[in-house]
């Protein structure tokens, strides 16, 4: 079923009442400071996309963001807004990181879609399993659990499996919040053959070496992910918030590395392509999903005032121009 379908008297109705339906016209004037057309408005250093709200932020609500490191940000944004994020938990406060420069929270990221949706199936569904025998052990009597990601250093089994508890603990608390906002990274996955399961990040070579061929590298495609988001709806409609309303965003942050034979650039292009496709889709299958265009404010944006040295990570002040966007289209 197409993704939008109208009569051509609708749709020329909306060509004509969108204002922001036009990328450019001729005689329109490019430095316009508040043109509406595309053109005009790329050239401002930050841009702000038209978004129309399809429901509104209580500032009672609480709220649980999830997946890759850009959800980080968004929890920042929305604790120095003073909103209740509870994904944002103090219990990670205590964790040692193993850089300075990262707090504990970046230990939930999420990468991938098999990731969000098995973190939420272990923390809601009391069907659903853990399976502890993808912890694997390492030298030292140290362990590796491939779903978290590894910003704390490896530790013993006790503690691999308290850092679990937390964790899960955490991510149960997605049930009693009403908004859910949910970051897609990559589709570039690795899955553990032996305990049959997609795992978060790259195994670490010392995992890769003592357990040779338990590992595989895989790009996901359109239908995985999808399927996997519907999964994610499924449960948030089952066990979450009666009222749940969840915000899908990409993250416009880059792969670090690709495991393809592709450059880095084409890789995550066709990475951030297929999710964007992918969140596009899943909003228009659901009255609840609604797609918001962080990824789009930030790659049209002027580059000196997105990005920083890396040209990967986005800049602080622009995450909360981002949420500041967010909130004043979304926030009752």
């Amino acid at each position: 079923m197409p993704l939008i379908r109208a009569s051509a008297d609708e749709a020329c109705k909306n060509g004509r009442e969108n204002r922001f339906a036009r990328w450019h016209r001729a005689d329109a004037p490019p430095d316009e400071p508040n043109g509406e057309f595309a053109f005009q408005r790329l050239r401002k250093s930050f841009f702000e996309p038209f978004v129309r709200p399809d429901f509104k932020i209580q500032k009672t609500d609480q709220l649980f963001a999830i997946g890759s490191c850009f959800a980080r940000g968004i929890e920042r944004a929305l604790v120095a807004r003073k909103m209740a994020v509870l994904s944002a938990a103090s219990e990670f406060d205590s964790f040692q990181t193993v850089n300075a420069d990262v707090t504990g929270l970046g230990f939930t990221n999420k990468y991938n879609t098999y990731s969000i949706r098995n973190e939420l199936a272990w923390a809601l569904d009391p069907a659903s399993r853990f399976p502890e025998e993808s912890i694997v052990d390492l030298d030292g009597g140290l362990c590796y659990d491939p779903h978290p990601n590894p910003t704390l250093p490896p530790a013993d089994r006790a503690e691999t499996l308290r850092r679990r508890s937390i964790l899960r603990m955490v991510n149960a608390r997605i049930a009693s919040c009403r908004v859910v906002i949910i970051t897609l990274g990559l589709v570039e996955v690795w899955r553990d053959l032996v305990a049959d399961i997609f795992i978060n990040t790259t195994p670490p070579g010392e995992a890769i070496k003592r357990y040779p061929g338990r590992y595989e590298f895989q790009v996901s495609n359109f239908a995985e992910n999808f399927a996997n988001l519907e999964e994610i709806h499924s449960l948030l409609g089952r066990f979450g918030h009666p009222q749940t309303q969840i915000v899908v965003t990409v993250s416009p942050v880059p792969l670090m590395a690709t495991f393809t034979s592709e450059d880095i650039v084409l890789a995550n292009t066709y990475s951030k392509s297929l999710l964007r496709t992918a969140a596009q889709e899943w909003a228009a299958a659901h009255a609840n999903v609604h797609y918001f265009p962080s990824y789009e404010i930030v790659l049209n944006s002027a580059r000196e005032s997105a990005w920083l040295e890396d040209l990967r990570h986005v800049q602080g002040r622009l995450v909360n121009n981002i949420m500041d966007t967010f909130l004043g289209r979304y926030l009752a």
